[in-house]
Parts: C-alpha cells; sequence; structure tokens
C-alpha cells in the first residue's frame, strides 16, 4: 500500500489547484489538467493519481452538473443514451487502466494531455445563443451512444481533458446553444467521474483523504465556475475555453519536449 506524507505547504498548493480546477472545469472542462498534473508532481504514482483524482473530481463534477439541471440546462431524459453510454465506456476504460504498467502510464499521460489540449484548440464552439436541444432522432441517438461510448472510456482510461473534449465535440454534433452544452458536458463528465470512481475504489487505487480535501476545493470552484458561466454566457465561456486550452497546450509542450 502506498503511503502518502505530504508537507503543509504541498497540500494547500494541491487545494488552491483544486479551487481553480473547479472554476475552469465547470466553464470550459479541462479541470484534470491541472489536478493530474499537480497529483503526479507531489509524488503519487500514477494509478493512484488517476484514482484519487477521480474522487476529488466527482465533487466537482456534481456540483456543476446540479447547478445547470437546476437552470433547466440539463435534460436527463432527453440524454438518456448518452448517460448509459458514457456509464459503460467509464467502466470499459478504467478496468483496462489497471493492466497497463505504472512504466507505460508515466508516458502515456503527459501526451494525452497534450493531445487533448491541441483537439480543444482547433475545435469551434457553436455560437447558437437559443437554449433549446435538438431534435432527438434516431441519428442523434446514434451520435450520443458513439460520443458518450468514446468519451466515457477515454475518461475511464485517462480523464484529464474529458471535459474540453466533451464541449468541443458537443458543438461538432449538436445544434444548441454553449449553455446546454456546457450542461451536457459537466453532468457527462459526473457520470464517468463517478462510475470510473467506483471502480477505481474497487481496485484500491484512491487516496480518500486528500481526494476528498481536493473534493471540496473542487466543489466550491465549481460551484463559482458554474453561476458564472450561467450569469455572463457565451462572453465568458469562449474566451475561458480558448485561455486554457492554449496555455495548457503551450505549457504541456514545453515540459514534454523542451
Amino acid at each position: 500500500m502506498f503511503e502518502l506524507a505530504l508537507d503543509p505547504t504541498t497540500w494547500a498548493l494541491l487545494c488552491a489547484v483544486a479551487l481553480a480546477a473547479g472554476f475552469i472545469d465547470a466553464i470550459a472542462g479541462g479541470g484534470g489538467m491541472l489536478t493530474v498534473p499537480a497529483l503526479l508532481t507531489a509524488g503519487l504514482p500514477p494509478h493512484l493519481t488517476l484514482g484519487t483524482n477521480k474522487l476529488a473530481a466527482s465533487f466537482g463534477s456534481l456540483t456543476a452538473s446540479v447547478t445547470y439541471f437546476r437552470k433547466k440546462l440539463f435534460n436527463p431524459r432527453f440524454w438518456a443514451a448518452s448517460i448509459l453510454a458514457t456509464a459503460i465506456g467509464a467502466l470499459v476504460g478504467t478496468l483496462v487502466v489497471d493492466y497497463l504498467s505504472i512504466e507505460f502510464l508515466n508516458k502515456l499521460l503527459p501526451v494525452v494531455i497534450i493531445l487533448v489540449a491541441c483537439y480543444s484548440l482547433f475545435g469551434s464552439l457553436s455560437r447558437t445563443e437559443h437554449n433549446e436541444l435538438p431534435e432527438l432522432d434516431s441519428k442523434t441517438k446514434v451520435k450520443q451512444w458513439l460520443q458518450g461510448l468514446g468519451l466515457g472510456f477515454f475518461d475511464g482510461l485517462a480523464g484529464p481533458g474529458t471535459g474540453t473534449f466533451w464541449t468541443a465535440s458537443n458543438s461538432l454534433l449538436y445544434k444548441m446553444s454553449l449553455l446546454l452544452n456546457c450542461g451536457l458536458a459537466r453532468s457527462m463528465n459526473f457520470v464517468s467521474n463517478f462510475i470510473s470512481l467506483i471502480t477505481f475504489v474497487a481496485l484500491g487505487h484512491v487516496n480518500f483523504l486528500l481526494g476528498i480535501t481536493m473534493g471540496f476545493f473542487l466543489m466550491l470552484g465549481a460551484w463559482l465556475g458554474a453561476h458564472s458561466a450561467i450569469k455572463f454566457g457565451s462572453k465568458m465561456i469562449r474566451p475561458v475555453f480558448n485561455t486554457v486550452v492554449i496555455v495548457l497546450a503551450l505549457k504541456l509542450i514545453y515540459e514534454a519536449y523542451l
């Protein structure tokens, strides 16, 4: 069993990172691109990093998704296929992680984070302002299943940047406002986080004390971020989204290759 001994300064820095990650994640996704590198830097092994991050992230994504649901910006019935597909994908992805070596994960995570940041950077966000859902036909359901399985699997396998992937892919697949986009992205992020967390707990890859502590700060950040996004709309979401992916992409490319 891995023993975690952090000094108060490192613990405080991790909580500060969690607060910022929760705020950013509730608006644009990508909070995991802050918390995962921070946990790795603090000395946690990759498997424990992913599991502990899932615990903390579940607090934040639940807070954000409930906020959007209460504001009627997420309809669980309409997105039922997405919920089920995401849960299945997350379960399979998390089970696959347990068979990967620590050395492989050490090499995989930085590459995944860079690819996510670059992908989201070149994605275009919807400019539709009306909060109306697309038509729920057979094509939409196929999109929901494919998107949910793919992004759920990715979240279970790696995690960082999944929310950003949801935000970007929603704009490509569905014609709806950025607020509905954010409501869907944050809610699906909670589904995959929670399913993946249960699996990580069963596999013994979670540090509960650190995860819960960071989770409370993620909750606070997510509450502030979701309310800010709802209040200011696309005028805030778009620049925050673009800024996050540009900064993170440059930072990670520099650390990985320079």
